[in-house]
């Protein structure tokens, strides 16, 4: 498993976008049995229609781009998983996760 902290993080739905104010933010990338996966953990959201609108709708496919804090720009389709209560939210990857490459921190 390789981790990342990110900088910025975006999102977007349809005709709509969001930038998503965060404490923290982390990727996580998973390598199992030949496959990849990936999730973004987020604390600190402290945008609360944000989070009420993903938590009051069946839709929560989004885009993300995102940006490490060594500046690496990545992006994919997610779904996200708001938690009003804790001001924080999971998005779940699904797919490729465009701008990644096994070691990305060490490059």
């Amino acid at each position: 498993m390789e981790t990342y902290d990110l900088a910025q993080l975006s999102i977007a739905q349809a005709s709509r976008s969001w930038q998503v104010p965060f404490d923290r933010a982390k990727l996580y990338v998973i390598h199992e049995y030949g496959t990849l996966s990936w999730y973004v953990d987020v604390e600190g959201v402290n945008e609360a229609a944000l989070l009420s609108h993903f938590a009051a709708s069946e839709e929560i496919g989004v885009t993300i781009a995102a940006t490490t804090i060594g500046g690496r720009t990545l992006g994919g389709s997610a779904y996200f998983h708001p938690n009003p209560m804790n001001q924080a939210a999971a998005l779940r990857g699904q797919g490729e996760l465009e701008g990644y490459g096994p070691g990305l921190a060490s490059r």
